[in-house]
Formats: structure tokens, sequence, C-alpha cells
């Protein structure tokens, strides 16, 4: 058997990437599965691809993208699956998944882990939205073979194309990445959040909650990102996120969060976040929202927040007793290891490719 890895980034970058299949590989070798991956961005473009302006830039690794695609055509014979993660291509119509189904008559497992049908683009890339597609997205998933999905809001939305929908949660490497527990016996607890640059926003309805709380509190609040948020905070700390220094940086946090607003795109969210903390034995205090609801436990592996008066309530609770933090990061641990790991999940992934 083999499979064709249809994928936007080159590997090792995108967290989507790295914790939906790139750690998955290995167990295909064990199994005597071959595989390829086709990044459709170069790795230069990539780098600069939300970045603002660079124009020209974007547009060469745009073009490069595309011939990458037309010439992957020629190898499609060559493989038994092709595993297509979110879109082939980043504008027009679903043209590669349709050779691919249609004239190649290939088996398409089809992945995404956001709410992508909904018309979302960054910011400094906003000059490219007339040319996104976002209706392809229900046409692939009608193509595929079988559809991957990050959570039951996406599966729900999936069903209506495609009967062959699998639930395969964002997940983390417990043995070898995730593999170590936050000390929490310390007077000074920091409160932390992690991400990227278009989820900052979402810092921006607990800035008044947090405030309060350094006022009350011997804490610090600290943001690992691509960016930094500038955030009008006494006890602030920002951490540039950084790959080789990423589960050392997290270990810094005592209590993660993950506030989102109650959206359809929020909904769309597969809360890797709260999976990150947990899994490094630290209590996520997250909205309640989407996947959040099923990834913590209330009151058992932290905290699912609806107002501001709830949110602060939560982490007052968790500031004030480092033991509560203790007994909620053992379990949280405990239920990442056994529903939201790599080993406990493999063999779900590669039952995608019979």
């Amino acid at each position: 058997m083999k499979i064709l890895f249809v994928i936007p980034y080159p590997t090792g970058g995108a967290p989507s990437q790295r914790f939906r299949f790139e750690h998955y590989y290995p167990f295909l070798k064990e199994n005597g599965i071959g595989y390829k991956v086709a990044p459709f961005w170069p790795a230069a473009a990539w780098k600069i691809l939300y970045s603002p302006g660079k124009k020209i830039a974007k547009m060469m690794g745009l073009a490069t993208g595309l011939i990458r695609r037309m010439l992957l055509l020629f190898q499609l014979p060559f493989f038994n699956f092709v595993y297509i993660h979110r879109e082939a291509t980043p504008i027009g119509p679903a043209w590669f998944e349709w050779f691919a189904r249609f004239i190649f008559r290939k088996k398409i497992i089809y992945d995404f882990d956001d709410a992508i049908w909904i018309p979302a683009v960054s910011e400094n890339n906003r000059a490219a939205l007339r040319f996104r597609n976002f209706k392809k997205t229900g046409q692939i998933c009608r193509w595929s073979y079988k559809v991957s999905v990050g959570n039951a809001f996406l599966g729900d939305y999936a069903r209506n194309f495609n009967k062959n929908v699998i639930w395969m949660p964002t997940v983390v490497d417990t043995e070898h990445t995730h593999n170590r527990v936050q000390d929490q016996n310390t007077s000074k607890p920091n409160l932390g959040w992690t991400g990227t640059f278009s989820t900052l926003k979402f810092l921006d309805e607990l800035i008044e909650v947090l405030k309060e709380l350094e006022q009350e509190f011997d804490n610090s609040f600290m943001v690992i990102a691509d960016k930094d948020p500038l955030l009008p905070l006494k006890n602030y700390r920002f951490i540039p996120w950084n790959r080789e220094t990423e589960i050392a940086d997290l270990l810094q946090f005592h209590i993660g969060i993950m506030p989102l607003t109650d959206d359809d795109l929020s909904r769309g969210k597969c809360g890797f976040k709260a999976i990150q903390y947990m899994a490094l034995g630290i209590p996520a205090v997250v909205s309640s929202v989407g996947a959040n609801k099923e990834i913590v436990k209330e009151n058992e592996t932290g905290f699912l927040c609806s107002t501001k008066n709830e949110w602060k309530a939560s982490l007052s609770t968790l500031l004030s007793d480092h033991k509560l933090r203790i007994e909620m990061g053992k379990a949280a641990r405990e239920r990442i290891i056994n529903r939201y790991s790599v080993l406990s999940t493999k063999q779900d992934f590669l039952e995608l490719f019979k």
C-alpha cells in the first residue's frame, strides 16, 4: 500500500499537520505502508505567508505550488490512497481532488480540523479572499472515501455530504514530546496562553479579569505566540514561539487558559491548547464552547467558563490552591494519555486506510 499526503505546508511547521498526522508516519513504516508527502507551499513562501506585504514573493510561491500540484497528477497512478489535509490548493475550485477521484479513481481520505467552509482569511492576505472557494469543502467531502474530522461539530457538517465520517482528534505524543509534568508546588503560579497571531483576539475579553487577578494574587500572565499582543498587564511576559523550546516554555505555566467566542468558527476549533496544557499536568480553564466541553472535564481536569464571573472564580480557585492544581493536573494528563495521545489513536489512524 502507498499513500500520497497532499498537504498545504512543509513538513514539521504547521501545528495542524504536526499534531493531526505527521506523528503517525513512523507507524506507517512499521506496518509496511509506503508514503509520499507533497506540500503545496515552498518553505520560503510558507515562512512569509502570514506576514504583511511581500506580495510578489507570495505570488511566486503560489505559482510554484500550482505547478507542483499539476505535476503531482502524473504520480497519482502509483498510490492507493490520497490523504488530503484541508485542501489541495488554496485558491480556485477543487480540480485536483476531482481528478484524483473521477479520473484516477483514487480513494480520498479528507481531513480537516477547522470550520474551513466559513469565509475567513488572515488580515495580511485579505486580498486573496476573492480567489478562495469555501464551498469546495462540501464537494470534497462528497467525493471522499472517508472524511476525518477533529471534533463533533465538524463531523455534523461533513455528514451532510458523506456518511463515512471518522472522528480523529488532534493529539500529542505523550511518550516523546509532551512527556513531562508541571511541578505545581510554587507560591507564585503563572497563568498562560499559547497560540498564533490569528487567535490572539480571544484574549481581549479576559483583560479586565486578568487585571483584577494580578491585584489579588502574586501571579504572572504569560503568552507564547508568534506575535506579541502587548497586553496592558503589570506582570506580563511574552515568549516568542520556538519549536525547540516549546515544551519547556509551556512548563512555565501552572494554569492554561483558552478563551473563545461562541460562534461557528470557534465551534470548529479542536481544543488543542487545552490538550497541550493537560498533557503536561497543567489544569485547563477554557470557554464552554465546542470541543472544549468534551476535552475538559468540569471540576476534574479543569473548568469550563461562560461568563467573566466564572472565569474569575475558576482562576482564583486554582491560583489559591496548589493541591487542587496537582490533583487536576494528574487527572488531566491521564485523560490525554487515554484519549488524546498518539499511542491511544494510532490504530484509529491506520484504520482510515482500510
